[in-house]
């Protein structure tokens, strides 16, 4: 629709310099056809198409035995160079205290909420574990029946924070201003300037700067916030109170497995133990355990016997790489005959396919509780991921009637859920090296020794395990007096583990701690001022 209105409004004004010349001997004619003319470019330019503007809605919540009332927002922000010239529309939902007629409350904390993928929208996040409406995962790690419905989330934030919702450029709904090019937002760098821009211009539009400022990221979405952190305070001078990471990454060598990158073995395996303990496929002994008990005792395995066998490889003795081999079969779940002849080293692909072979199952990598059945027992990877498998349609489904039904936003586009239109992705600051921000992290926190990070991690997690967290956390060489300041949390789930209702419950009493700590006023569950 804006394409076609910009031409009538061009060609008119057009016209009506085309008969500048004219003016220099006009008669009553020639001057009525210059105030026609006038009339017309006049015309056209009330033509010109306007801003879209926001879908407002208005609901009521109750969150930890408080009622509350909230306004909704969901609409386009456009993002602009600073010549003026539109860039982007970048779809974000946001909710604010108060029902209709409630002024913002300017002094009240503020959270910028994203997922990861990087391609992947903010549902997860939205409908899964902060917003006030959410789709419901059964707990006990089973594949939901369509159709799906969604209800009431007594565990949301939003007593305690206001929430905004963001699709980065190519997810959701935000897309790229007609003939820019999608690749300037599609990097490492080129996402955290167009985020980063859409944090700064809300909180400039909305009057957010007294606001004490968080932001929280899932997966990818983590080594975003963390990237953000350093780069809000270097570009737009905007210090935040809190970071929040959800299953996340900040460095990407604790992933990364290869044959010269031993850390990633190390740092799976007590995923590994926890799906392990999870399906009942460890000796009695351990089964009897917490499996938080069970996880420790892998993690004080792995980066002692375990890291020192990796790091040797075929110079340690047989007889000593074998008792190794043992200790690894009894944690795990795989065989001693399997682990030998994988000189010790499992991808998570590859523990996924074997752990329950003889069961004709697979293990779910975002969440270790879920299996299914593959098209074939044979191979060493899995065909597929059985919780995402379970995650996605409830969430699409969800999310496309809770946009219009509830927050009345109309788009005739697909929402993008998770797409791979964004591929490639430009890491290009990072050649020759791995991907990481936790050194921009550092660096926040070394500047504003006020922030605080809080990390939540799941036992289950299979894509971004939660000792890979910790060995993270623990290389940023924080200062001791900056140490107190990163708090890390277990549950057992998995990477969403806000989709089992007993981790999300405990999730939102720790974030309630942390952001009271992480605020000057001690923020706390709040009800809209009368």
């Amino acid at each position: 629709m804006h394409t076609c209105r910009m031409p009538i409004c061009l060609l008119a004004l057009l016209a009506a310099l085309a008969c500048l010349p004219g003016r220099v001997a006009i008669g009553k004619e020639s001057e009525g056809d210059d105030k026609k003319q006038a009339s017309t470019a006049a015309d056209g330019a009330k033509k010109a198409p306007e801003p879209e503007k926001p879908s407002i809605t208005y609901g009521s919540a109750t969150i930890g035995d408080r009622a509350i009332e909230y306004t909704a927002t969901a609409g386009k922000m456009e993002m602009k160079t600073d010549a003026g010239k539109s860039k982007a529309q970048m779809f974000y939902v946001a909710y604010t205290l108060g029902g209709e007629g409630a002024e913002i409350d300017a002094s009240r904390p503020v959270t910028f909420c994203f997922n990861g993928g990087p391609g992947s929208s903010s549902v997860w996040l939205h409908m899964g574990m902060l917003g006030p409406m959410r789709v419901r995962m059964p707990d006990d790690a089973s594949q939901p029946r369509p159709p799906f419905g969604i209800e009431p989330n007594p565990h949301s934030l939003l007593d305690v924070t206001d929430l905004v919702f963001i699709d980065p450029v190519s997810t959701g709904y935000s897309r790229p201003a007609e003939g820019e090019d999608k690749k300037q937002f599609h990097g490492y760098q080129e996402d955290l300037r167009s985020v980063g821009q859409f944090i700064h211009d809300y909180t400039s539009q909305h009057q957010r700067w007294r606001s004490p400022k968080f932001v929280l990221g899932e997966s990818y979405g983590g080594l975003r916030a963390a990237g953000l952190s350093g780069m809000l305070q270097d570009r737009y001078n905007l210090y935040l109170n809190g970071v929040v990471l959800v299953s996340a990454v900040v460095d990407f060598s604790t992933l990364a497995f290869a044959p010269n990158n031993d850390l990633p073995y190390v740092l799976f395996l007590p995923g590994y133990t926890a799906t392990a303990h999870y399906h009942k496929a460890l000796s009695e002994e351990l089964l009897k355990r917490p499996v938080a008990d069970v996880v420790a005792e892998a993690e004080e395995f792995a980066y002692g016997p375990y890291a020192d066998a990796l790091l040797q490889a075929t110079s340690m003795p047989e007889e000593q790489r074998r008792r190794i081999c043992r200790q690894m079969a009894r944690l795990t779940g795989l065989s001693e005959e399997y682990l030998w002849d994988a000189n010790l080293r499992v991808s998570m692909s590859r523990f996924g396919k074997e752990l329950l072979r003889e069961r004709g199952q697979i293990v779910g990598r975002f969440d270790g509780r879920y299996t299914g059945e593959d098209s074939e027992d044979i191979g060493e990877h899995t065909g597929f991921d059985p919780s995402g498998a379970a995650a996605f349609g409830i969430f699409t489904s969800g999310m496309n009637t809770y946009l219009r039904g509830t927050l009345k936003y109309e788009d005739d586009r697909v929402y993008e859920i998770l797409t791979s239109d964004v591929r490639p992705w430009n890491y290009d600051p990072f050649e020759n090296r791995y991907v990481e921000a936790a050194t921009a992290l550092r660096e926040a926190m070394s500047v504003n020794p006020y922030l605080k990070v809080f990390a939540a991690c799941g036992y289950y997690d299979l894509a971004t395990p939660q000792f890979a967290m910790q060995h993270s956390r623990d290389h940023l060489l924080l200062d001791e007096s900056l140490q107190k300041n990163f708090t890390t949390k277990f549950y057992e789930g998995g990477h969403m583990m806000y989709i089992y209702d007993p981790a999300l419950k405990q999730l939102r009493e720790d974030l309630l701690q942390f952001y009271q700590d992480a605020t000057p006023q001690g923020a706390s569950p709040q009800e809209p001022a009368p």
